[in-house]
């Protein structure tokens, strides 16, 4: 595990916004980049003040010495990120690796959904299991074409891929699980289904691959601190037991998780989160400039999927 402080380390050398509210970072990590697996995780400060948040590495360059991350705005630490930290900046700490790599071996077909921002922490993993042999069938998905990410990367690693969006604006119109059911019966059953997105999505993926015999695996994202296991922020009940998604996960058999546990545990710091989130967009209004960005990456992004 490793906090970068060397001089170099923990600096912003790239950042790309892929729609209004995703954007991507290439960060200075030698360390990390040289020692990541699959599923791993960092946690990152962005400045001394702000609060510490775990994001899964999406890619990484090891001679380079960066690891690439994918974030969603979706609070004031992210918001903080997107709007406030510049090429050339330093994070005030990137720690990690974290968490247990994927388990990856040689199945035979496996099949990989990604919802919304999860299509980034499984295109490493969807890279692993295909480096070992196996055939990969990915799933993507999210609720319209502006909001979908990674697409040529996933059609790279991926030997197939499908595409939905909920509302049909791209890729067939339908969720994730109505793509599963389908590739499912089209190819027959994989020997595994590894799904990561938003606790709703993986929980019906879950449910549909338990009704089907899939063995599945997913990837989980809760409040989380110190990283270690100390603080107990992100314990989940998995078989009835309890364990501590940054050391014992961050992937978990899909079918033994209290999605409703988490999800429950999830929202209780939501109020204070949201009021977090306003406060800042208060105090630092980005305006009909901050707008005009987001507006222009949109249409480029339209046009470039267009052609």
């Amino acid at each position: 595990m490793t906090a970068n402080q060397d001089a170099g380390e923990s600096v912003l050398v790239a950042k790309e916004f892929l729609s209004s509210k995703v954007t991507k970072y290439v960060v200075r990590a030698r360390d990390i980049a040289r020692r990541r697996r699959p599923g791993q995780f960092v946690i990152v400060r962005s400045f001394a003040e702000s609060e510490r948040i775990p994001l899964t590495i999406a890619d990484g360059d090891e001679q380079e010495g960066t690891i690439t991350l994918i974030v969603q705005e979706v609070g004031k630490s992210t918001a903080e990120m997107a709007h406030m930290m510049r090429v050339g900046d330093r994070f005030a700490d990137v720690l990690g690796p974290l968490g247990m790599p994927t388990h990856i071996e040689k199945v035979g077909r496996v099949i990989a959904v990604g919802g919304g921002i999860g299509i980034a922490p499984l295109h490493p993993i969807v890279q692993g299991f295909r480096k070992a042999e196996n055939e990969v069938i990915g799933i993507i998905g999210a609720r319209s074409r502006d909001l979908l990410i990674m697409e040529e990367e996933m059609k790279r690693a991926c030997h197939r891929l499908r595409i939905v969006t909920d509302d049909g604006s791209y890729g067939d119109k339908g969720l994730v699980t109505d793509a599963l059911r389908a590739e499912v019966e089209a190819s027959g059953k994989p020997a595994l289904c590894v799904a990561i997105g938003p606790l709703v999505m993986m929980q019906a993926v879950s449910k549909v691959t338990k009704e089907l015999g899939i063995k599945t695996l997913v990837s989980l994202n809760p409040v989380m601190v110190d990283g270690t296991g100390m603080c107990g922020g992100c314990r989940v009940t998995v078989h009835n037991e309890t364990k501590f998604v940054c050391v014992d996960g961050p992937e978990f058999d899909a079918h033994g998780v209290d999605f409703d546990e988490l999800r429950r545990r999830q929202a209780f710091y939501a109020p204070q989160e949201r009021g977090a989130y306003d406060l800042f967009l208060k105090k630092h209004p980005f305006g009909a400039e901050h707008c005009k960005v987001h507006r222009l990456v949109d249409e480029a992004q339209r046009g470039k999927e267009a052609k």
